[in-house]
């Protein structure tokens, strides 16, 4: 059985935002079980819902044997290597990690949802996951793609 396409978010908007975005892609890399396919470029974007300076985001598209809550506990535990902070809702953070595929498994748990209930909503989600993977449908919702339309009013800007 082949492991399924599995993505994550990454994002961060305080300390060195993008240094530890870069890094966080190998310690995805370095989880056991899990192999790292592909990473997005960066984005720079506006905080939505949120407070604080500008996000630093990115995609990364893994392959892993781990269960959905296995790997969610891997995502949480390099989050708190990084000091993440949860004073409140959509505080500012060192680092942001969210599962937001897990091939087309369909989960709601008090832990975990998958795909990532506001994946279609964000921007800052959309452009880096669609670089990776341009033509990849929600099972609910179907193609990504026609969903840029309704973030075009978040700003968003590809870092070189």
């Amino acid at each position: 059985m082949t492991a399924p396409r599995i993505f994550v978010g990454l994002g961060a908007n305080l300390g060195d935002a993008a240094g530890t975005v870069r890094a966080v892609f190998d310690e995805l890399a370095a989880l056991e079980g899990t192999e790292l396919v592909a990473r997005s470029s960066l984005y720079r974007s506006a905080p939505v819902d949120a407070q604080g300076p500008d996000f630093i985001n990115a995609v990364a598209e893994l392959r892993s044997t781990r269960e959905p809550l296995a790997l969610l506990e891997s995502l949480q535990a390099i989050e708190a290597r990084h000091q993440r902070q949860r004073p409140y809702r959509n505080a500012p953070r060192t680092l942001d990690l969210d599962l937001l595929f897990v091939g087309d498994l369909g989960l709601n748990s008090a832990r975990l949802v998958l795909p990532h209930p506001r994946l279609h909503l964000r921007a800052f989600v959309l452009e880096p996951l669609l670089e990776l993977a341009p033509d990849w449908s929600h099972p609910a919702l179907g193609a990504l793609a026609t969903w840029r339309a309704g973030t075009a009013d978040q700003a968003i800007e590809r870092l070189a």
